[in-house]
């Protein structure tokens, strides 16, 4: 049996090592694209605070994914289709008093593959009578007219005791 010289071995290793570094490093093409992704889907979740802070459910809406699959969990249970969660909406927020002034806040994102992304975050929902808050996350898909969302899981968290 021949011996394999060490340096033959360490030059090995050592295009090894830098073979996996270069593949587990995300490309300037990559990390621009996620960057753009995240703009993107930044913008709709402004889109729809705006749309929440001057009482227009429609508009805040369109953020969803218009499909008799889109998905809502929360406290109440699970709503499926557009118009389900539209309703559902509608009813919990009929007016402008009701629906107050929302904020999004500590936004984490992870893309699950190219046209696929996980966004964590809180909310804040201040109203004249009360405010509460809590996390959600919502599961997004791009389409050819963009980002939405296609399934959110929204939680209300009880504020800490002071």
């Amino acid at each position: 049996m021949r011996k394999i010289p060490l340096w033959v071995l360490m030059g090995l290793a050592t295009a090894l090592g830098v073979l996996f570094f270069a593949q587990s490093q995300p490309s300037a093409k990559a990390a621009d694209e996620r960057k753009a992704d995240r703009e993107a889907i930044s913008a709709v979740l402004n889109a729809q605070q705006a749309a929440w802070n001057r009482g227009d459910v429609d508009a805040f809406l369109v953020g969803y994914w218009r499909s008799p699959e889109l998905t809502f969990s929360g406290s109440s249970g699970v709503a499926r289709g557009w118009d389900g969660i539209l309703a559902r909406y509608k009813k919990n927020y009929p007016d402008k008093a009701a629906m107050g002034q929302l904020d999004f806040s500590e936004l984490e994102f992870r893309f699950l593959g190219p046209d696929a992304a996980l966004v964590l975050g809180r909310w804040h929902l201040k109203r004249e009578k009360d405010e509460l808050g809590g996390v959600f996350s919502l599961v997004w898909q791009r389409f050819p007219d963009g980002w939405k969302i296609v399934h959110d899981h929204t939680s209300a968290v009880a504020p800490p005791n002071s």
